[in-house]
């Protein structure tokens, strides 16, 4: 297999002259730095489609995180004409073209329930497609638009909508308020199980009539589809395929998702990849149906596998592994308008990056690779997709297919960062854990000026398999950090992805070891590299497993930093195992259950070398985490409490393992940069937004 590189990787990053640096004070130009206020109120690119004929894409746009401004735009591709298609108070989302070009299927809840609606693009009120007794959660049309697939949620083992409507009158109208359950998982993410469960329905158009009935295919099934977004019609619309993993006992140890063939004459169910007992996602057929393509890992119980590519010949049968030694896992796949060529998405080396595969040959060719690169579309020979960067939110792109003539189609916050100085950013390289090559970035403080030192803000990725790279970040931006006045660096550790899967399979077993090591000789490497860093006047912070690596350096490099910032860290590993929900990450990175005799919990356990503890450190944490329990926070509080170390617990009722309220997060960046200034020589200018939030007691 030949890996053909057109583009050359560039490590530093250009930065466009509207970025050039002032040479004013911070404390002068501290009104054109990016705030949480600013950050806030970006527009965000909700969603992008584009017309089967290339000439007009359509994306909707949420102006602000709070906004209720979410509608849907059309872009004429040619005169750069752009005009509002929707405007009612109830947002549209799950966009998708007629195959004529002429309309757009969209869902909203403008009829007081979440239904499919139809809007025609020459003019005229959007009509409603779906009238169902419940919520539409997803879905997709077949190419002949008489066939929707849907997801909805409904109580298994009902055969109508009824059925489900009343067990939750029943559910509402129960005097008693108890869970029960007789297996794993019984809470996820931030929500506790319930009896409901999102089943895949198909749905079928009679001319101009509501579709008012559909029909469950997995009726007696309790478990989920992956999501609407993992479901693909044939081109005939006589099949589809979807991702779930099947019904189990074993659903919180086990990452066997498999792909279920529909026929949509007989509603049989076929289960297309039962040999492989790993991952198996995101299917996608070929235009013309020939081929069926989808992603599948080779490593049953790990969900930082490899994801490659398989391509199933629909006339023979036969399933075949394409470019297999390319040692990238594929994020997403769509098959060119010749039905055979594939164009992917990857993380490489700190990029997201577009890639196209010749199937034949198994050849792999680097299209575009600066920033993070998603959502692509292929018509004819242009390839549509969004992009953004460290100093650049999501705006839309094409490229042709040879690589060549990249055009930015969106602007959407050219006026609220006109004014806005962006840090410069860089990427670097150094040896870390034997001298192998490890790569990061740095970002100068905004109003960075020569000759000057500036304090750290060192940030520490979660995953652990995961990447603080080249992208725009809404809970976790480098700008904000550099905007304060710090110099941003962030190390992608072994374990990190994009950089081949033996790096990041490096970390399993071994969390304290090579990860803390690159992170030691990361620092110490830009420090002599760029002296503008003061690694005297540092902090360190990180959330999840960037948290843990928080507990983890007050044990084993308590000299390192002024202080410490933890967000949803893990503090006691076997306390961890048995509270978690997905069993199959703790299981894979540590060697098996915590009572099988593996050695990790214990050696890699931040609560065993608190004795080494005396590093000021501010925990944060959601109570609704499931993923890292909040008594996590609260063991890590309660030992800095105990031996006096100066600490702050900060905690969030109504969040899980993120901050997802937009005033949530401006009160966490303000805990966060309050923290930093209290230890650092910056001056956090987050108090000029907010009152400082007052301690509890």
């Amino acid at each position: 297999m030949k890996i053909i590189k057109k583009v050359p990787f560039v490590l530093a990053c250009l930065i466009s002259s509207s970025l050039v640096l002032s040479q004013t004070s911070f404390a002068q130009d501290k009104q054109n730095i990016l705030t949480v206020e600013t950050l806030s109120q970006l527009n965000q690119i909700q969603t992008m489609v584009v017309s089967p004929d290339g000439t007009s894409l359509v994306y909707g746009l949420k102006k602000g995180i709070n906004s209720a401004d979410n509608h849907l735009y059309i872009k004429d591709i040619a005169t750069d004409k752009v005009r509002q298609l929707t405007s009612h108070k109830k947002a549209e989302s799950n966009v998708k073209y007629s195959s004529d070009g002429k309309s757009l299927y969209f869902l909203s809840a403008r009829s007081g329930s979440s239904q499919i609606w139809q809007l025609m693009l020459n003019g005229g009120e959007a009509q409603q497609i779906t009238d169902l007794p419940l919520d539409i959660n997803g879905f997709i049309v077949a190419n002949d638009e008489k066939s929707f697939a849907l997801e909805i949620t409904v109580k298994p083992g009902c055969t109508d909508f009824e059925c489900t409507l009343a067990a939750q009158t029943q559910d509402k109208n129960n005097k008693y308020n108890v869970r029960v359950f007789d297996q794993l998982m019984v809470r996820h993410w931030d929500t506790w199980n319930t009896p409901y469960k999102n089943h895949l329905f198909i749905a079928k158009k009679v001319a101009a009539q509501q579709i008012k009935t559909a029909t469950d295919l997995m009726p007696n099934w309790f478990a989920d589809i992956v999501g609407i977004g993992q479901v693909s019609f044939s081109p005939d619309a006589k099949n589809l395929v979807f991702s779930a993993k099947a019904p189990s006992k074993d659903q919180a140890w086990t990452t066997n998702f498999d792909l279920f063939e529909v026929d949509l004459t007989t509603y049989e169910l076929t289960n297309i990849t039962e040999d492989n007992k790993a991952w198996d996602a995101k299917p996608v057929y070929s235009n013309n149906g020939r081929y069926l393509a989808y992603l599948a890992m080779a490593t049953p119980g790990y969900e930082s596998d490899k994801f490659s590519i398989k391509v199933r010949d629909n006339t023979t049968g036969k399933t075949r592994s394409i470019a297999n030694q390319w040692d990238r896992s594929v994020s997403e796949l769509v098959f060119a308008n010749d039905n055979r060529t594939l164009y992917v998405t990857a993380q490489d080396v700190g990029q997201k990056s577009i890639f196209e595969i010749n199937p034949e040959f198994g050849d792999v060719r680097s299209v575009y690779n600066m920033g993070t690169s998603g959502n692509i579309a292929v018509v004819d020979d242009k390839i549509y997709f969004t992009r953004h960067s460290l100093n650049t939110p999501k705006d839309i792109f094409v490229i042709n297919r040879d690589s060549y003539g990249i055009k930015q189609l969106t602007d959407v916050n050219k006026s609220k960062l006109s004014d806005i100085k962006m840090a410069e950013y860089k990427q670097f390289s150094f040896k870390g854990w034997q001298d192998q090559e490890v790569f990061g970035y740095w970002l100068k403080p905004a109003n960075y000026q020569e000759g000057q030192t500036y304090p750290i803000a060192f940030l520490v990725h979660g995953g652990p398999q995961g990447s603080f790279g080249n992208m725009f970040h809404y809970r976790w931006n480098a700008q904000l950090w550099a905007a304060q006045g710090y110099g941003v660096v962030m190390i992608d550790f072994h374990g990190s992805t994009g950089y081949g899967q033996k790096f990041t399979d490096s970390i399993a077993g071994d969390w304290g070891g090579k990860p803390l090591e690159d992170l030691q000789k990361g620092l110490a490497h830009i420090v002599k590299a760029a002296p503008w860093l003061d690694v005297n006047n540092a902090c360190a912070l990180g959330a999840s497993y960037g948290g843990y690596m928080m507990n983890w350096i007050a044990g084993h490099w308590p000299e390192g930093f002024k202080c410490l910032i933890n967000h949803a860290g893990l503090y006691d590993m076997p306390s961890f195992y048995t509270s978690t929900e997905e069993l199959w990450f703790p299981e894979h990175d540590m060697g098996g259950p915590v009572w099988q005799g593996s050695d990790d919990y214990n050696k890699f356990n931040p609560s065993a070398f608190v004795n080494n503890w005396k590093t000021p450190m501010l925990v944060i944490q959601g109570e609704l985490d499931y993923r890292v329990p909040y008594a996590q926070s609260l063991g890590a509080f309660t030992t800095l409490q105990r031996k006096g170390i100066e600490s702050r617990l900060v905690m969030f009722p109504n969040e899980d393992h993120h901050i997802r309220n937009p005033d949530n997060l401006k009160v966490w960046y303000q805990e966060v940069f309050n923290w930093l200034a209290k230890y650092t020589r910056a001056t956090s200018s987050v108090s000029d937004e907010l009152n400082v939030v007052k301690d509890s007691n």
